[in-house]
């Protein structure tokens, strides 16, 4: 059975009980697992699709914790490994009346960060998997190795490779690092997910279009662009859909983007797409692919949290589910 492994941060997402509150004014926090390809998982697992997650957190409660929401979520656990060397990552999170957020990451001694390539599993990937990541652990660290080496390892298995890059610039000593290490993971991948602004952000290039074409390098196949409230839109070198999003009231827009990417991974795993006929299943399914991961992006914004606003395949209320 084809199988999605999500390399990257695993972390707690403080969120606040209030919103409309600064990070310095608000008085109370709801613990919450978080970390993007986590949530990933997450998603792809809570539909029905096998999924696990690489990364390291502390030997301490913040990692028990984060271990034990991930084996509930029944993301596969086994390649999550706690250390006493560094700490569980934490990310304290504001809130806006229309669901924005900002964030305060504390990773000075990031567990993460410190997971070797020597530490990934051999032979792990197959040609019917997904690797996923992003590139919050991209920066100068043991962990962008490690995700060199497993990248490395899904190209030599033929593993689809997808990549959303979910830029948090906070994290990086200069944006011009972020940038330049962005662009050159990109054409690693063969599905690259990204916001109108990251876009903008990594072409300087208004006409989103030209932008997203000057995108296509090494193996690249497929690139998403994502507008929340907006809708988003899916590109290959020879198409160009749009769908709308959902109307929603949406009280927390965290994790939504994960949310759409996972549930637009899950159906791939579901449909076993491959590197060999991703382009022609985009060609026929493209519509009901962005169809349904903006349904279950926009579901998610309705509850607060990530990891715990997601719907499972049980609790799917769209009539043009394509997990069945």
């Amino acid at each position: 059975m084809s199988k999605l492994y999500a390399i990257g941060e695993l972390l707690i997402d403080f969120t606040p009980t209030e919103q409309n509150a600064s990070l310095a004014t608000v008085e109370q926090f709801t613990k919450n697992a978080g970390g993007a390809p986590a949530n990933v998982a997450a998603v792809c697992a809570k539909l029905g699709q096998q999924a696990a997650l690489i990364t390291q957190v502390g030997q301490d409660a913040f990692g028990d914790f984060l271990v034990e929401t991930l084996k509930k979520a029944d993301v596969d656990t086994t390649y999550i490994v706690q250390t006493v060397k560094g700490e569980t990552s934490l990310a304290f999170v504001s809130l806006t009346s229309d669901g924005g957020r900002d964030f305060l990451f504390y990773r000075r001694h990031a567990a993460d960060l410190l997971y070797t390539k020597e530490q990934l599993p051999p032979n792990l990937l197959t040609d019917k998997d997904i690797l996923h990541f992003c590139s919050v652990n991209l920066i100068e660290s043991p962990m962008k190795y490690a995700h060199e080496a497993l990248i490395e390892q899904a190209h030599q298995a033929g593993s689809l490779v997808s990549f959303d890059p979910n830029v948090r610039l906070p994290l990086w000593n200069d944006e011009k690092a972020c940038r330049q290490t962005i662009l050159e993971f990109l054409p690693k991948a063969h599905i690259v997910k990204l916001s109108e602004e990251e876009l903008l952000f990594l072409t300087a290039i208004e006409d989103e279009e030209t932008a997203v074409h000057s995108l296509f390098q090494g193996k690249v196949q497929v690139l998403i662009i994502t507008r929340g409230a907006e809708g988003a839109s899916l590109y290959t070198k020879k198409l160009h859909v749009e769908v709308p999003a959902d109307k929603v009231h949406a009280i927390d827009t965290t994790g939504a983007g994960d949310a759409f990417i996972g549930a637009l991974l899950a159906i791939l795993l579901r449909k076993q797409i491959t590197v060999i006929n991703l382009i022609d299943f985009c060609k026929q399914q493209a519509i009901p692919l962005l169809t349904f991961a903006n349904h279950y992006a926009g579901a998610s914004t309705e509850k607060h949290g990530a990891i715990a606003s997601y719907l499972s395949k049980q609790e799917l209320p769209f009539k043009d589910n394509m997990l069945f």
